[in-house]
């Protein structure tokens, strides 16, 4: 037994609640659970209980022991002055408070209790690999909703603290998200590094020249620090020798790394792609707010890189020739990571009901994630149709399997309960 575990069995009444004694056999019944407190304090608030012929009404703590209440030290905090009910699992002592103590461990179903070390002690995918298919599709459905909410959630909380950043300028913060992106999980915080060190509006000056874009973004990421032979790279460096030295510009501190990817993910290839997306972004965020067709908004996305890349992956070497622009699979993790997480943010910010729920619909007609994680629950047979899915889902094995919060977990809820 456990707090967390005490704590749902209480939260849920779990438990035998039919002719119920105190310890020291006075009758109690139980009017109102309380309100599950997640702050500092007693684990139940506002709950109401009557003693006998007497109500009470304040609130309940709960603890595996009795002798944890003086353990913890309660006794000297002044949050717990209001407790009416001390909830344990086991009652090893007396601890001399005013208020009475209710056991539990003869009134829980033993059914549940072993549920739960199954739950706990599986070291598969998931705690429930082997229950989950008892689940309803319901449930699992509903559940995923609120995994994506939270999920999107989440990004929200990054987008908002680029917004404190940059003084809410939503068309900024877009261009950082999507930079981020660019340089996936690899190079996103070098990426995001480059695009902030320089100002938006300083780049929207040179938006029409693709080779003044490079020259800010390759040489805002050091790559132009190196000697070349490659006439190119050369000219590139003496253009952004003089946009560094026109605006003050500082470099990124942060280091690009080549290691054990793909060419066609190399950074040299993505800041390319990058500043010909630059060159189109101009406006790309009142499109994202009054287009309602998702392909014609990705078509926005789908840019090639200069001629130059078109034959080359590092600078100096050159490559069979291959125009490199960003494809549907690139274009889709685009939507997915920066675009909708944006536009669901804007929807909360401004309370746009009808942007928050377009940012789910087009993650409903997004193509579902291929991964480790969405892979291992389609051999479960958990349904994956689409990015809402697989957003869920991934949010489901970060945030509750691999932390083993079945507690929390609605699918968690359904196997103890059932």
């Amino acid at each position: 037994m456990n707090e967390k575990l005490l704590q749902y069995i209480w939260q849920y009444q779990c438990y035998n609640t039919s002719s119920l004694l105190t310890t020291d056999d006075q009758e109690l019944m139980v009017i109102s659970r309380g309100n599950y407190n997640s702050n500092q304090g007693p684990d139940f608030l506002n709950a109401k209980i009557k003693i006998d012929n007497a109500i009470w009404a304040g609130n309940i703590e709960l603890h595996v022991l009795s002798s944890d209440w003086r353990k913890h030290k309660h006794q000297e905090d002044k949050n717990y002055h209001n407790v009416i009910l001390h909830v344990v699992w086991k009652h090893d002592e007396e601890i001399g408070e005013n208020f009475p103590t209710l056991e539990l461990q003869e009134r829980v179903p033993k059914l549940l209790l072993n549920k739960y070390e199954l739950l706990s002690q599986n070291r598969g995918f998931i705690p429930c690999e082997n229950q989950i298919k008892s689940v309803e599709t319901i449930i699992i459905r509903k559940w995923k909703e609120r995994l994506l909410m939270e999920r999107l959630q989440e990004k929200s909380l990054r987008i908002d603290a680029y917004l404190n950043c940059n003084h809410y300028h939503w068309e900024e913060t877009l261009w950082w998200m999507l930079a981020e992106n660019f340089g996936m999980k690899v190079n996103g915080e070098g990426f995001i590094s480059i695009a902030r060190s320089v100002p938006y509006n300083i780049l929207q000056r040179h938006k029409n020249s693709l080779f003044q874009l490079e020259a800010f973004l390759f040489g805002q990421s050091r790559i132009l620090d190196n000697e070349y032979h490659d006439e190119y790279m050369k000219t590139l460096q003496r253009e952004y020798a003089f946009l560094k030295n026109k605006y003050g510009l500082i470099q990124s501190s942060i280091s690009l790394s080549f290691l054990r990817m793909r060419p066609a993910n190399f950074p040299t290839i993505r800041l390319a792609q990058l500043a010909a997306l630059l060159q189109t972004i101009d406006g790309l965020f009142a499109k994202l707010l009054h287009e309602n067709e998702i392909n014609r908004f990705m078509d926005n996305l789908m840019v090639a890189t200069s001629d130059y890349w078109t034959d080359h992956y590092m600078p100096d070497i050159c490559s069979t020739k291959k125009i490199k622009k960003t494809g549907e699979q690139m274009i889709q993790h685009i939507m997915i990571n920066s675009i909708i997480p944006v536009l669901y943010c804007y929807g909360c910010f401004n309370d746009e009901k009808d942007l928050q729920m377009k940012a789910i619909d087009w993650l409903e007609q997004l193509s579902p994630e291929k991964n480790t994680i969405t892979i291992q629950f389609e051999g479960l047979n958990i349904e994956h149709n689409s990015a809402f899915d697989s957003q869920a889902l991934i949010q489901l094995k970060n945030l509750y399997c691999s932390q083993n919060k079945c507690l929390e977990c609605g699918i968690g809820n359904a196997i103890l309960m059932k």
